[in-house]
């Protein structure tokens, strides 16, 4: 008797691409295998699995998650900035703006 076996997208996005790679695996599969399976790790050697955060069709998940047939794997960049504080800081330009906008008139 055959092994079941199941298709895995992995996606790694760059700022200007994505790489996707389509990988079978056993059924059963975890996340840690589709990713060290894919390739992306050699391809890529600033991924690291303990830093880089994962999911599976945009929701976080962890290493050891059991994957289902079809399911996309996304390896995710670290943040540039944090949302907040760039929020922030157009919050604080806009107010200077509608100051010098009113001295104008």
């Amino acid at each position: 008797m055959t092994e079941e076996r199941i298709r895995i997208d992995v996606c790694y996005a760059l700022p200007a691409r994505q790489d996707l790679v389509t990988v079978q695996l056993p059924a059963g599969s975890t996340v840690q295998q589709a990713v060290e399976a894919s390739g992306l790790l050699a391809r890529y050697p600033e991924i690291e699995l303990g830093k880089n955060k994962v999911g599976i069709f945009a929701k976080l998940a962890k290493l050891d998650t059991a994957l289902r047939d079809r399911d996309r794997v996304e390896i995710y960049r670290p943040l540039i900035a944090d949302p907040k504080e760039v929020r922030k800081q157009r919050a604080a330009e806009g107010k200077v703006m509608k100051k010098g906008a009113g001295e104008a008139e």
